[in-house]
Parts: structure tokens; sequence; C-alpha cells
């Protein structure tokens, strides 16, 4: 799937958006996610961490969870740090993965206007998928 210029910009915009409600308040990391449904709406989430670390859940997780909420499912998502273009974790990327191997991955900064255009299965190759034997 080729992501449109614009579809790019309103999808960074939407996860810069989410990034400024970020509840990060161990890491000092707010992290904005946007993801793009198969029928062009976007939905955002951000990083919601906890005091018992391991509940902490990513912003790309949570746009997921608010796609599959409203009904659409997931083709694309843009991700937002505050100061480096930062990749989603290993368990984002799995999540990611059940939707679409070769979904685009948009990453930006809020600190600049940089950018990066990936393809999740160069971030994630054999990503796992269940089978049934």
């Amino acid at each position: 799937m080729e992501l449109a210029p614009v579809t790019i910009e309103r999808l960074i915009e939407a996860a810069r958006r989410a990034q400024q409600k970020a509840y990060a308040p161990y890491s000092q990391f707010p992290v904005g996610a946007a993801v793009l449904a198969e029928d062009g709406r976007i939905f955002a989430g951000c990083n919601v961490e906890n005091s018992s670390f391991g509940l902490t859940v990513c912003a790309e997780r949570n746009a997921v969870a608010a796609t599959i909420v409203a009904g659409a499912r997931p083709c694309a998502v843009a991700v937002v740090a505050s100061a480096s273009l930062v990749a989603p974790c290993g368990a984002c990327r799995q999540v990611l993965a059940e939707f679409s191997p070769e979904m685009p991955v948009v990453l930006a900064n809020s600190a600049t206007d940089g950018r990066q255009l990936t393809a999740l299965d160069a971030l994630l190759p054999d990503a796992f998928h269940f089978t049934r034997d």
C-alpha cells in the first residue's frame, strides 16, 4: 500500500495531537500514534504508563484498540516521539502484523520535521502468525 503525502501529513498531525495527551510521568517520553483504517478514518492513541511498568500500554496498541472498537481495520500507522525517530516496540510490531504484515509505518518526531517511511515487514521480518495444523 502506498500512502499519499496528504495522508502521511494527516497521520503525523493526529499522532502529534495524541502525543500531547500521553501519560508518561515515569519515563518523560510521550509517544503518539495514529492508525489509518481501511475505510480512511484515522484513530489516535498515546502511551499510558503505570507505576507497575509491565502494565504500561504503548501508543500504537492504544490506537489499534481504538480502531478495532470503532469496527475498522488498521492498514497504516504513524508514530511520533519527542526528539528522535522511534519505531514501534516488538510487541506493537506483532500487534500491527496481525492486520497487515506489509503495513506502511511512518516515523516522525515532534522536535523537527524528521520523518521516515518504512514497512512493517522491514521492521518485523518473519512475524508470528498462528496456524492450526
